[in-house]
């Protein structure tokens, strides 16, 4: 019987490719928990990972211990491993670090970016609508966002934001693609995302920051509204 990991490696075969093959499994890993292969809850068997990796017990227990630092596996006594399932707390707690971070890359990206990137930024934008006036696949839809994303932290230049709320992010993705997959909510993003860089044309890093904050703020009404029914549901 095929198990539920089976088929969510994307990466190439372990030990195929020029890295050391502890960075190949925890890579494999977390590209499958973050493009949602991996689902919230889902448990990490560790002789099905050992068996579809073609690695050592050693080598999937150093993974897991590694991404359970990062915060996107969660190991609990007697019972394993599993994908880290935020509960209401923690995702208000990622919210309001996501709303305070990204309000400050808004601020650096007016203070630093480039003509060009301001440019991109937009087009970013614009990009990510079309994919949600054509399809409701959300990781399409994520990728779409991500992009935005890449061109604003690459704006912002620094390396100690981009560390900080590459984390966060990876952390939230679940709950991003719950907010994003609410009816309506897609469409009012962009115009969020677009008031946003309409503000950072204008050079008002106060307004952006603070439309960006709101717009954080208002993903996080929806996403914890959809946690908070799942959880109340018989």
């Amino acid at each position: 019987m095929t198990s539920k990991t089976a088929n969510v490696w994307a990466t190439s075969p372990v030990g195929r490719v020029a890295a050391p093959v502890r960075e190949q499994v925890i890579a494999a890993l977390r590209e499958a928990i973050l493009d949602l292969r991996l689902t919230p809850g889902q448990r990490l068997v560790e002789r099905e990972l050992i068996e579809q990796l073609n690695v050592s017990r050693t080598t999937v227990r150093e993974a897991i211990r590694e991404l359970a630092s990062e915060g996107l596996v969660t190991v609990v006594p007697q019972k394993g491993a599993m994908v880290s399932a935020p509960s209401i707390a923690e995702a208000t707690d990622l919210y309001e670090i996501r709303a305070s971070l990204e309000s400050l890359i808004v601020v650096r990206f007016v203070e630093r970016a480039t003509p060009s990137q301001v440019m991109r930024l937009d087009a970013a934008v614009e990009h990510f609508a079309e994919v949600v006036g054509s399809t409701t696949e959300i990781r399409e839809v994520l990728a779409a966002k991500d992009q935005f994303y890449a061109v604003l932290i690459e704006g912002a230049a620094s390396n100690t934001l981009r560390q900080l709320v590459e984390g966060i992010q990876a952390r939230v993705r679940v709950l991003r693609a719950t907010s994003l997959a609410t009816s309506g909510r897609s469409d009012s993003a962009v115009e969020e995302l677009r008031a946003i860089v309409a503000a950072i044309k204008d050079h008002d890093a106060d307004a952006a920051a603070a439309l960006c904050a709101a717009h954080i703020r208002t993903a996080s009404k929806t996403a914890l509204a959809q946690i908070d029914s799942s959880l109340s549901s018989p």
